[in-house]
């Protein structure tokens, strides 16, 4: 399918965005990302535009995120994401209906986590500097084992969510959850710890 970029491009992609550093308009990376998103555009219209078998879009995923994914992993189309190869997801993740994954700065779903319709995972922001906007900062988000995420929460770059906790319908989350416990609002606060 189209013109893949060689693993080792995206190796080198990953490694820079491991670092943390900002991305400046018009540098390697910033092009790397214009690269990156032909492809990842690519593949969710593959994704979205029929059905597609259970190992049919596993095979898919794979493509897309660059790697192995977990045979476990499910998934309920449509997609979106415009980069992909810095996804990556553990055992029994479900993902549902309508979710955008912005996961140049990298996402991490552990084991077991579901992610509710329309979710957005978001690891850019631009620059505050007017005349450096087209530039961007980045960090990653890290969601927990058996996390649930309720349907059109967005999680924001650096953020990372414990183990068992549970992100309420709607909420905006800035910072940080603690495991096992219930977040919610805009910005997202907590509404309680989960009794175990």
């Amino acid at each position: 399918m189209g013109n893949k970029l060689p693993q080792n491009l995206i190796q080198e992609f990953r490694d820079y965005m491991a670092t943390g550093q900002p991305v400046e308009a018009g540098s390697p990376v910033h092009i790397m990302f214009h690269k990156l998103s032909q492809e990842a555009l690519q593949i969710t219209a593959e994704i979205n535009g029929k059905y597609h078998t259970p190992d049919e879009l596993h095979a898919l995923l794979e493509q897309l995120w660059g790697r192995e994914v977990p045979a476990s992993v499910g998934m309920f189309p449509p997609f979106y994401t415009d980069c992909g190869k810095n996804t990556v997801v553990g055992e029994r993740v479900f993902i549902n209906m309508g979710c955008k994954f912005q996961d140049q700065g990298g996402i991490t779903i552990d084991e077991g986590a579901l992610i509710g319709h329309n979710v957005v995972l978001a690891t850019l922001n631009h620059l505050l500097d007017p005349a450096k906007r087209a530039g961007m900062t980045h960090a990653p988000i890290h969601i927990g084992k058996n996390v649930w995420i309720g349907a059109n929460a967005t999680v924001l770059a650096g953020v990372t969510i414990g183990d068992g906790a549970v992100v309420a319908a709607g909420a905006v989350v800035t910072k940080d959850v603690e495991p096992n416990t219930i977040v919610g609002g805009i910005p997202a606060k907590v509404i309680k710890k989960i009794d175990l």
